[in-house]
């Protein structure tokens, strides 16, 4: 650059006349505004093509070619799942503003977000992930992409340009069911029969994820946080992140541990083979949290936890229902509703797996109390449920050294 301006230099000194002058002095000043431009441009090609590499980057570690994998050999999802840019997301959150932020959990942050068609959206943008956390992401898109029932959430599509991956979904106006159950204030509370709506609508779409006829799904963290509440108090199951299609011939998938203490199936914890009663346990534990309006491990009067499940068989074996009953909808229903719900809860929390109904047996019955048309209750047999209440204290329980931080941390 300083010899480019030394030669403009010795050219304008050797301009005779001015006219000669004008003209070195029009001739420089254009060269120096194509130097400037050829600068810029370069720059921003520079600059476009480092973007470019690093958001091809991170599409590749966000799983971007398994996706692309997935989606080639699965029938239908390329016309369902839209790959979103950045671009089009942080327009639709407004550079993902803290004032659109909708909630955050373990997995990351949920935006509310609004698309160039007007669609209102929730864009779910997960924390910093590893290699390991890739898989189950990719496996939530893949997988919702295949469902298609009104009471599932919808996914949109997903984002891998950014260094963590983020999903697209429906946006569900009325928070979750945890939220609406236990939220504090006097915000607008469930009636009974909002919560029975909710109750039957999940079950219907459990029930729908274990009967898939290609390859049936199991939720595998099915929770009150993960059943969103929609317009008209729809229930909207969500949260697909450890979920797991299986053949039609498997009965059972062998894993680690996984889900949210206070709806894990001991059979399942004991063994580490999930199955679709897994699934059944846990749904019986968001039955019992829509009766008694309890959360699923909760304080006792000592200073102590205690695991709801435990707390509500314990009372259940005393007869004694109408104690724990929650005291906000206990005027709303019939006795023989909260009866129902609490012997069908009770069925899905036995011991022993085979014994729970199915999930398609439970939308049935929710189904028929809902529409009055009460199944008869038998009640359930003493030796096939859990009696001994699980008490937490100073961070310990009996049967688990994990401390209560982290087990509410899991389950709030």
């Amino acid at each position: 650059m300083i010899r480019v301006i030394h030669s403009f230099n010795s050219l304008f000194r050797n301009c005779r006349d001015s006219n000669q002058r004008y003209i070195c002095g029009g001739g420089i000043s254009l060269v120096l505004v194509l130097l400037i431009l050829g600068c810029y441009w370069l720059y921003r090609y520079l600059k476009k093509r480092k973007e470019f590499k690093q958001k091809a980057k991170y599409f590749k570690r966000n799983g971007g070619l398994l996706l692309q994998q997935q989606m080639s050999s699965t029938e239908g999802i390329v016309d369902k799942t839209k790959v979103f840019t950045v671009a089009e997301l942080e327009k639709a959150t407004d550079n993902f503003n803290e004032n659109r932020i909708l909630g955050q959990g373990g997995q990351g942050m949920v935006y509310k977000g609004v698309l160039t068609d007007g669609r209102i959206v929730a864009i779910k943008k997960s924390k910093k992930v590893d290699e390991t956390q890739v898989e189950p992401f990719i496996n939530e898109v893949v997988l919702l992409s295949q469902i298609n029932h009104r009471n599932v959430v919808g996914l949109l599509g997903c984002c891998l340009e950014t260094e963590v991956p983020t999903l697209v979904y429906e946006f569900i106006p009325n928070g979750t069911l945890y939220q609406n159950l236990h939220g504090q204030g006097d915000e607008f509370q469930l009636t009974w029969k909002m919560r029975l709506q909710i109750a039957a609508e999940s079950a219907g779409a459990v029930a729908y994820l274990h009967s898939s006829s290609s390859a049936p799904i199991y939720h595998r963290d099915i929770k009150s946080a993960n059943i969103l509440v929609g317009e008209k108090y729809r229930a909207k199951v969500s949260d697909f992140g450890t979920s797991r299609a299986i053949t039609i011939d498997q009965t059972h998938v062998t894993t680690a541990v996984q889900g949210t203490y206070g709806y894990l199936d001991p059979e399942y914890f004991q063994s580490h083979q999930f199955t679709e009663k897994s699934d059944v346990y846990s749904f019986g534990v968001v039955l019992v949290e829509l009766v008694t309006g309890k959360k699923p491990i909760h304080p006792t009067g000592n200073g102590g936890w205690i695991s709801l499940a435990a707390e509500f068989l314990s009372k259940m074996e005393d007869s004694c229902l109408f104690d724990i009953l929650d005291s906000r909808i206990i005027d709303e229903g019939k006795e023989e509703e909260f009866v129902a719900v609490a012997e069908l809860a009770r069925k899905c929390l036995y011991v022993n797996g085979k014994q729970r109904p199915t999930m398609k047996e439970i939308a049935a019955q929710l189904d028929a109390i809902r529409s009055s048309q009460m199944p008869e209750v038998k009640p359930a047999e003493s030796n096939n449920v859990i009696t001994e209440a699980i008490y937490f204290h100073s961070g310990s329980s009996s049967r688990s050294t994990i401390e209560v931080q982290q087990l509410m941390s899991m389950t709030l």
